[in-house]
């Protein structure tokens, strides 16, 4: 059956003041068991956080939820009403809507298109849009939603697309919106923009579950928060009467460092040079236009910027993955010539080492076992044979040993790397490049998808590394991150580098204007996020 629209969706009086209620939830997944005996509780008119580790189990209750599994046990009641969710079509009917973290959209659809895909009310196209566009008007004002209708997906931004999928779910008689990490590719100023939606849907008496790894937007934006681990519900909690350190503490079972603690740096020599770097993309496209920059040893330079405004690239042809149009790379004094198919070998065999943005992508195989993706890119290095011979027992042992430095969970070098978390496959990624002992380590997206005590981890690896001496180039959409471990901030947006600003000094809101373009010496005060107060 059709998604059913809003005025025909299941919408009966509410037995309950609670939206949602699950009790006993069971899941298992072979051997693993992802939700163990969950019992939550949703407020109805709330918004309430659920947090906790990679593998926690978050993604699979809620997936639970919204029909993609079936519980091998327990009782899912909708406003106080026991239902068997079959699919996601089912749980639509019930008013339950998710917006991924990666959006279903069709790029080169309009807006107004993409909101009645798979939705239409008749055979007839036509007749369908015109009462979408009437139904869209109004959700729109009604939500503080505004979009143009008629743009095509692919050049609105990031934050409007957002919009698009928080739309859809409301033209299809969502009362519970479920939002899978919604801030990960916002500037700060879209993310204020989000939460301010948030806030107008509580109003209007939605309720909103947000899933995020995020402890300072819990603290802004939810009235309630759950915390899982390893499976398990361990504590659900009033925000107002919590707070970041006692929430990490139940998510990871210990005490966790929720701040970056490093000393001043101590920057030497220049040991990476970037000089008028032009790079296109794919469609020849020029996505980094002569942009010059230095990193020294013993320093970490921080690039921020929205995701897609040439980080990707930048790094990639750094790290030889994709052709310079223009420019020059200096390792160590000397130029890299770093085009064709082995200009990434070139660079590493330089003593540069490059963590990527994707992990899955282009940092493992996920196919391999952990042992294999340990020695990934390194594979024809001395102490792991000569020639065609690969001496496996020397890669094992190479392999075990980054287990061990890294804590990867589980410790099985024989296990295929798509059987770990994001987190643990992350830091398969990071021990293999870290352990090379690089002079530059260019690393992108350090902690995506990584949960806090992974992240507690992966920082402190990343400063012991600057205080060797090493030049690290760090590219992060997390400004938290990036002022945190940068000791210089250089900001991109569309290819440039717009700005430079000093960590200890720059705002929230200075960096979100230079992100959006703006120069924060040119810009008006009193328009960033710092000056108006943290999420307002």
């Amino acid at each position: 059956m059709n998604p059913q629209r809003p005025e025909t969706a299941a919408a009966s009086a509410p037995a309950s003041g609670w939206a949602i209620e699950l009790e006993k939830i069971n899941k298992r997944f072979g051997a693993v068991h992802a939700n163990k005996d969950i019992d939550l509780k949703v407020q109805r008119g709330s918004i309430h956080g659920i947090v906790g580790e990679n593998g926690a189990g978050k993604s699979t209750l809620m997936s639970i939820l919204y029909g993609f599994y079936t519980a091998d046990s327990g009782t899912i009641r909708v406003n106080g009403t026991q239902h068997a969710i079959t699919d996601s079509r089912h749980a639509l009917a019930l008013g339950i809507g998710m917006v991924h973290q990666h959006f279903m959209l069709v790029d080169n659809f309009t807006v107004l298109e993409n909101v009645v895909l798979g939705a239409e009310d008749s055979g007839l196209l036509k007749p369908s849009l015109d009462r979408a566009r009437q139904e869209l008007d109004r959700l729109e004002h009604e939500y503080d939603l505004e979009v143009d209708p008629d743009a095509t997906i692919e050049d609105i931004s990031v934050g409007q697309q957002q919009r698009v999928e928080i739309l859809k779910a409301l033209y299809r008689g969502a009362e519970t919106l479920i939002l899978d990490e919604p801030t990960g590719v916002l500037t700060p100023k879209e993310a204020d923009d989000l939460f301010r939606v948030l806030r107008t849907l509580r109003e209007q008496g939605k309720t909103v579950i947000l899933i995020t790894h995020k402890l300072r937007e819990i603290m802004a934006i939810t009235d309630s928060v759950s915390v899982m681990r390893q499976g398990e519900m361990v504590a659900t909690l009033e925000t107002a009467k919590t707070n970041p350190e006692e929430i990490a503490e139940l998510m990871v079972g210990r005490r966790v460092l929720l701040r970056v603690e490093k000393g001043p740096a101590n920057p030497g020599k220049t040991l990476l040079e970037v000089q008028d770097l032009v790079v296109t993309d794919d469609m020849g496209v020029p996505r980094v236009k002569g942009v010059s920059f230095s990193v020294r040893s013993g320093e970490i330079i921080g690039i921020a910027g929205v995701s897609g405004n040439g980080q990707s690239e930048l790094l990639e042809s750094i790290s030889g993955m994709r052709d310079q149009k223009a420019g020059t790379v200096i390792l160590n004094g000397q130029p890299l010539s770093l085009a064709g198919d082995d200009g990434a070998a070139r660079a590493r065999a330089a003593g540069l080492a490059h963590v990527p943005e994707d992990r899955q992508r282009m940092g493992l195989v996920t196919n391999f076992a952990e042992w294999e993706n340990a020695i990934l890119g390194y594979q024809d290095s001395p102490e792991y044979g000569a020639g065609a011979l690969l001496d496996i027992a020397a890669a094992k042992q190479a392999a075990a040993k980054h287990i061990e430095l890294f804590d990867v969970r589980p410790a099985n070098i024989n296990l295929k790397t798509s059987l770990f978390s994001g987190g643990n496959q992350q830091k398969i990624v990071l021990a293999r490049e870290m352990e090379r002992d690089p002079d530059v380590l260019v690393i992108g997206q350090p902690t995506r998808g990584v949960d806090i005590g992974a992240i507690e981890f992966i920082h402190k690896e990343i400063i012991k590394m600057r205080d060797e001496g090493k030049a690290i180039l760090l590219v992060s959409v997390e400004l938290d991150e990036i002022r945190s471990l940068a000791d210089r901030i250089l900001v991109m947006f569309d290819g440039v580098i717009v700005g430079e600003a000093d960590p200890a000094t720059a705002t929230e809101g200075e960096l979100g204007l230079m992100m959006a373009g703006i120069n924060n010496k040119t810009a008006p005060r009193g328009l960033g996020i710092a000056e108006q107060g943290p999420l307002p």
